[in-house]
Order: structure tokens, then sequence, then C-alpha cells
């Protein structure tokens, strides 16, 4: 069931310049116990079709485990381990990137074995990928900081209670600097992707895509596929009934006044529950839903850019423009231009 752990390289059909024919990308994948199968092979597949289209050892991988024994999944199939945390800590392993998997009963993953070997690979600069529930893990080693992050939305509340520094989005997964984090499931073949792009080239990663008739993947700010407002659900119902009616009216923006009312609460309450729980007065977080969208369809559609700025409640198009650019950085036109050619228009759009 597990792939080999060398593949032996053979002359690639195409790859970018500074990539030399016999360099090949090690992964290791740490399995907790309660792992979920549709995570670990989401993930390891389009290495593994990479591989085979380009005829080349581009990417290899072992499973790795706390410990030698098999590693039960949530399915209750067990998997082998072919390295262990120990063997990868030593300091002549070459390791690219260390992807950790969890399981449900993520909070009660974190031990002391576990810390110090996370620190370990931090400290040697190794990639750390969090894939699902892993996220969390991250955030109790302290290795998040004030990173942007992601895990699973049936997480999202919980997590955003017990951590205040980490930044939580609701997207399908979030690269930034040494750590990536993913929403996990059907999330991490959009990330292994994403990776592979970076390694070998788009064309590779289109290919990918092809085969595993995937009509191209999904950017990581797409949002996840979680019902709406259910992120804030352990929270306040009444605040999950606001970002829900925010969500229900994009093109034309309510009032603060009238989102208030139809959660039930007076418009003091609003803006109390929002600072409380999310960090923003309800009027900035609707903004940053609509922009939200928008970049969901400059990414996922060929629509022009007027009508999706009067899809997310903009008359004027230089408005949407400037606000855009203060919630992502860049401008509607430069991140469709940035749009890769793999990139399908994915879930929700």
């Amino acid at each position: 069931m597990n792939a080999p752990a060398t593949i032996h390289a053979i002359k690639a059909i195409e790859r970018p310049d500074d990539l030399s024919l016999d360099q090949s990308m090690h992964i290791a994948i740490l399995v907790l116990p309660g792992f979920s199968h549709l995570a670990l092979h989401a993930y390891l597949e389009p290495f593994r079709i990479a591989n085979v289209l380009e005829k080349a050892s581009l990417f290899r991988w072992q499973i790795a485990g706390l410990d030698n024994k098999p590693v039960y999944g949530a399915n209750n199939i067990a998997i082998s381990i072919d390295v262990t945390t120990e063997a990868l800590s030593a300091t002549n392993v070459h390791l690219n990137q260390l992807v950790i998997i969890a399981g449900e009963q993520v909070e009660h993953q974190h031990t002391p074995k576990l810390h110090a070997f996370l620190r370990r690979m931090a400290r040697q600069g190794i990639f750390i990928s969090a894939l699902g529930t892993a996220t969390w893990l991250l955030a109790e080693t302290g290795l998040l900081a004030d990173t942007p992050c992601t895990i699973h939305w049936s997480r999202l509340a919980a997590f955003s209670e017990v951590f205040r520094k980490p930044r939580i989005l609701e997207t399908l997964f979030v690269k930034d600097g040494q750590y990536s984090t993913c929403a996990g499931e059907l999330a991490a073949f959009d990330l292994a992707v994403d990776l592979i792009a970076s390694h070998a080239g788009a064309t590779v990663a289109q290919q990918v895509c092809r085969h595993a008739i995937v009509e191209g993947q999904r950017s990581g700010s797409n949002r996840q596929t979680a019902p709406s407002g259910l992120s804030y659900a352990n929270v306040s119902e009444k605040l999950v009934v606001a970002v829900q009616t925010m969500e229900a009216n994009l093109d034309n923006p309510l009032s603060m006044d009238a989102v208030a009312n139809r959660a039930g609460v007076s418009r003091r309450q609003l803006e109390r529950l929002f600072l409380t729980h999310v960090g923003v007065s309800p009027a900035k977080h609707y903004v940053k839903i609509r922009l939200h969208h928008a970049k969901r369809l400059i990414e996922g559609t060929r629509m022009p850019l007027i009508d999706i700025a009067i899809a997310c409640g903009f008359v004027s198009s230089s408005h949407f423009s400037k606000c855009f650019k203060v919630i992502h950085g860049t401008t509607p036109q430069q991140c469709r231009l940035e749009v890769p050619g793999w990139i399908g228009p994915g879930l929700g759009v």
C-alpha cells in the first residue's frame, strides 16, 4: 500500500531550468492515530502521478511514525511505517518537506516527544505542512505565532477560542513562509498540486490534474465547503445568523441596522458580538466577505472584473479596486494575471 521510499531517477521530459536531473524532493508524512486516509492519499497520489507522467523521481516519500508500530487511520485500516521521527531527526537525513496528518482527537495528540520533534524540524529549516486537524498541533507547539493559517471547518470555532495568536482563515490551504496549513481531505490534493507546480513547473501540475480527471486545482484562497457561518456555531447563534445574512446579500449589501434586525439583536449588540468573536466591526467583516467572494470569482471564473465588482456590491470599479488591494495586497487586475494555468474553478464559485 505504501509507495517505495526511493525511486530511481531517469530523465524527465519537462522541468524548470533550475531543477537538475537527479534532484528529487524528499517528503516525509507523519501519520498519527485516527488520521484520514482520504487526506493521506489525496496528498500522495499527485506526486506518484507526476513521477509516472515525467518518467522521473521528481518526488520521493516515506510514511513516518512516532515509533515503528503500524498506525491505524480513522477507518481502522492500519498503515506500516517506513521511518520513525527519531530517525528523521538525524542531522544527515535529507528532508525537504514534513507533512503531518492528525486524527479527530487532535487535542490529546500533543506530547513532549512530538513537541520536541516538530521544534527540531523547524530549527533545521524544514518546510512543514499540516493537513486537516494537524494545524492544532503546530499551534500548540507555538510555531504558528501570528502566521495566517487554516484548519478543517469543523474545528474553526474551537481553534479560534483556544488559540488567539494565529490568524485563522476559512480557506482550502494557506502557505506562509516555512509553514503551510490545509483544510485536509480533498483539499490535500490542491496543496500537493501547488507543490508540484513550484518544484516541477506548471505544465507538470496541469498534466497531473488532467490525469486525475480534475478540471483544475482549486486556489488555496477558495473557501472551504462548510455550511455558511458554521465556524461561529459554538460561539453565538446570533452571530451565525448575522454572518449568513451578510453572505446571502453580497450584490446588494444591507445596512448594519438591517443585519442586526434579522439577527434579532440591537445594532450595539451586533457590534459587540463581532468585536468580541471576530475582532473587527460587522461593517468591516461584511466588506471582507464581499472581497473574498470577489477573489474567488476572479480566480475561478472568466467574468469581467466590472461584473465581479457589481456582483459583490461595488458600484464603482475604482472603489472596488482600492478596497480589494487593502484586503488582498494586490489589485483585481494583478490577481487575475497571477492565476496559474492549472487553476480550475473549484467549488463554491
